[in-house]
């Protein structure tokens, strides 16, 4: 709506966007990051969810319609555009404590210690690339900031990454302004985060740790890795807290999962990489946003038979509303990830089943009823107006055939569109067997791949490296 807004009055046509009075900041801050902070905004006081009819249109009629008078009859205030430092100014020289001070009271943190981004440091990263410092790897909204080489370094460095994680943080930017993963989306309200799956030689070159633990914050690649994909969308994607991050509870940055790949080898099975564009051993990052996840504890079973019926129970009793993202928002873009340990990964093997055929077994096998599948995106939520049914949805041409078989309720339909779309990853303790299951936020920070470029003379950098 506010894009629709700002292209309207770019053409000189007066608009007004209607918002739900708890969204009146992030459409504030989003209008700045499309230059023009002083959008015309009608306030809906409340949530059009939970109130009645009359509720809503006393609302409407005692405040929202008086904003949408004045904003399209009266001209609006001249905004002030803001003017960021030049990014090679120096801001500020202090102590180590009185530098955390100042970020912390300008927004630039986290909320933990940072490490102060000298000139020195920032040089020290930008070594670990051979592209140029002003490069611009993109466009990011909602503050419409581009992301650079430079201000990849400057939070690498923030977040307290090694020098030699800098291919790793180049990447990750890029799949940040990838229009296919929807930076844009990261403020959402379900507060969903984004995990980074990370693939190739450089998990051992660099010590990410893919066994015991996976997932545990305590290793330094895997954390301040996940740490930094969180201090760039809040420093350079520009989304903060009580202003455009609406999640209402919202989740902490995730710490990077590097995949097993020597168990995956020994199996004879791809790496999620590769399930998603990357060839053979390349160094590549996945990235996906998850709503939330959990562990599927003591997965008991020496056959595939034993073993699939718990996973699949388990995912279907994790999915909800995100199956919107399956048919109603959009088709086909729900793509929840298992992470199976390596032991229950090799039990599947030994069964003679390929990833494959462990999708194929899930997609046939983890299904709720139709009547289920409508109150999950009719009924108990608004995501499909008018609560239609799959199989009226299947005849508008909104929803793939096989959701609408019959009109029988009781029939049994699948969460995903196609078994590609529940992505398997290998990880953690080799010898317990847990597996684990994230939730995907679909559109609203889709599954986007990355490959590393690594410098020119890579292996003499990182041997000088690892001797500091």
């Amino acid at each position: 709506m506010l894009r629709a807004s700002a292209a309207a009055e770019e053409a000189g046509v007066p608009s007004s966007s209607l918002v739900c009075e708890g969204f009146v900041g992030q459409a504030g801050t989003t209008s700045a990051g499309l230059g023009m902070p002083n959008l015309p905004l009608a306030k809906v006081p409340g949530h059009v969810d939970v109130q009645t009819d009359d509720e809503l249109r006393t609302n409407v009629l005692d405040v929202t319609v008086d904003d949408v008078i004045g904003n399209l009859t009266e001209q609006p205030p001249q905004a002030q555009a803001l003017q960021e430092p030049d990014p090679r100014e120096i801001l500020f020289e202090g102590t180590f404590e009185e530098v955390n001070r100042l970020f912390m009271e300008n927004g630039w943190s986290d909320g933990l210690p940072i490490v102060p981004p000298t000139m020195e440091k920032v040089q020290e990263f930008l070594a670990f690339t051979d592209r140029d410092p002003q490069e611009s790897l993109g466009r990011l909204l909602p503050d419409n900031r581009e992301a650079t080489i430079w201000n990849v370094a400057v939070n690498g460095v923030m977040a307290g990454c090694r020098p030699e994680y800098m291919p790793i943080l180049v990447a990750l930017a890029e799949a940040m302004a990838d229009p296919r993963y929807g930076v844009e989306h990261s403020g959402n309200t379900p507060g969903a985060e984004t995990l980074i799956v990370l693939n190739g030689p450089l998990i051992k070159e660099l010590n990410f740790n893919y066994e015991q633990g996976a997932l545990r914050d305590g290793f330094q690649p895997n954390t301040s890795v996940g740490r930094f994909w969180r201090l760039y969308l809040r420093n350079v994607a520009g989304f903060l807290l009580h202003q455009n991050d609406k999640g209402t509870f919202g989740n902490t940055w995730r710490v990077v999962l590097a995949e097993n790949e020597d168990a995956i080898r020994d199996m004879g099975w791809t790496t999620l990489g590769e399930d998603v564009g990357a060839t053979r051993d390349a160094n590549a990052i996945t990235i996906s946003r998850y709503t939330g996840g959990n562990v599927i504890v003591s997965v008991f079973g020496n056959s595939a038979d034993q073993v699939l019926p718990y996973l699949a129970d388990s995912l279907i009793k994790h999915t909800g509303w995100e199956l919107c993202f399956t048919v109603g928002i959009a088709t086909g873009t729900y793509q929840p990830l298992l992470v199976l340990s390596p032991v229950i990964a090799q039990v599947l093997a030994k069964s003679g089943l390929s990833k494959r055929d462990v999708q194929q077994w899930l997609f046939e096998n983890a299904r709720i009823t139709a009547e289920k599948f409508e109150k999950y995106i009719g009924e108990y939520t608004n995501f499909v107006p008018g609560r239609r049914k799959l199989s009226d949805m299947v005849r508008f041409g909104q929803a793939p055939k096989i959701f609408g078989e019959s009109d029988d309720p009781d029939r049994l339909v699948p969460l995903v569109c196609e078994p590609d779309d529940i992505l398997i990853a290998v990880s953690g303790d080799p010898l317990r067997t847990n597996c684990y299951l994230f939730i995907h936020n679909g559109m609203l920070g889709y599954t986007t791949p990355s490959g590393i470029e690594l410098p020119a003379d890579w292996v003499a950098k990182l041997r000088v490296a690892r001797n500091r």
